[in-house]
């Protein structure tokens, strides 16, 4: 129901390529073009700069693109109104935003549900860290996220929906493996993080500090961009992490890597939901809010132990 060309308008708006919006959309990067070109004629105006090798979009383009996503909305909004006058299940497409464990360890569970309950529905998934995350939501190119740590802003609403443990991993051979350590000992050997505006990393900082030993008296060796990088780091003897344990149960079933624990160190997060302030979600987007807090309010701590052990 949304006009093909401001569809693909959208899409090279959103990743600043028409190489990856032609990936996106399932056309040629000539198709691509074409469309832009089509768009461009009928306004009589250049949408996008293609100088120096980088795409940015022109006046015109920043003027067009919020009008453009709430067309996009709009359809979306008639086909939940179509689907509903029908009798039928959910339909139309939802853009999800979410910071990376969750992105690759437990959305696809919650997504694999709730499409088998609205299988017409479309999705879209945009990760990084959670600050990357909630960029996206406030933004509207995503209609809700999924975040591991604290918001830290004051434009967007947090529903927490499953508790998280965050976990010490260290190399399997290493004098710590399935001991338990001290939280003085942590200055002692180097450490391996995620980076900043990282909830994973908020949440260790403010759990450490609150424990009572100062941030600057950790030795940090390198800092890295995703969970994968810190667990190929750890593997690879370059010091320890903070992880989440959604994501180092493989290694820990091959015994690459094992867990060390921390006396007095509470490590236990939420993952939690953020929408934009205002009235409850509806439609396609509240249907997927309700499914995400229904599901984290019945996954008691054996479903979760069952969860965890999946491959």
């Amino acid at each position: 129901m949304e006009n093909f060309r401001l569809r693909v308008f959208r899409a090279v708006a959103r990743h600043r390529n028409f190489r990856i919006a032609a990936e996106e959309l399932l056309l040629t990067q000539p198709a691509i073009t074409q469309q832009i070109k089509a768009l461009e004629a009928e306004l009589d105006t250049a949408l996008f700069d293609r100088t120096g090798g980088k795409v940015t979009l022109t006046p015109a383009g920043e003027a067009l693109l919020p009008y453009a996503d709430r067309l996009a909305a709009l359809a979306n909004e008639a086909r939940e109104a179509v689907a509903a006058a029908a009798g039928s299940t959910h339909a139309g497409s939802l853009t999800i935003a979410a910071s990376q464990t969750i992105a690759q360890y437990l959305l696809p569970r919650l997504i694999a549900g709730f499409l088998k309950e609205n299988p017409k529905v479309e999705i879209k998934l945009l990760s990084g860290n959670t600050q990357a995350v909630l960029e996206h939501l406030t933004a509207h190119q995503a209609s809700i996220a999924l975040v591991e740590g604290p918001a830290m802003r004051q434009d967007v609403r947090i529903e927490p929906f499953m508790p998280d443990q965050m976990v010490l991993v260290v190399p399997a051979g290493h004098e710590w493996a399935a001991q338990k350590i001290d939280l003085a000992q942590l200055a002692e050997a180097p450490l391996v993080t995620r980076e900043l505006g990282s909830g994973s990393r908020r949440i260790v900082e403010q759990a450490i500090e609150a424990a009572g030993l100062r941030l600057k008296d950790l030795h940090i060796r390198m800092t890295f961009d995703s969970t994968e990088g810190l667990l190929s780091a750890v593997e690879a003897g370059l010091g320890i992490a903070f992880v989440s344990r959604w994501a180092v149960r493989p290694q820990l079933a091959l015994g690459t890597l094992r867990i060390a624990r921390v006396r007095g160190l509470e490590l236990e997060r939420m993952f939690s939901l953020a929408t934009l302030p205002g009235p409850d979600p509806t439609g396609l987007i509240g249907a997927f809010h309700r499914f995400v807090l229904q599901t984290g309010a019945s996954t008691g701590p054996g479903t979760r132990r069952r969860l965890l052990k999946s491959k």
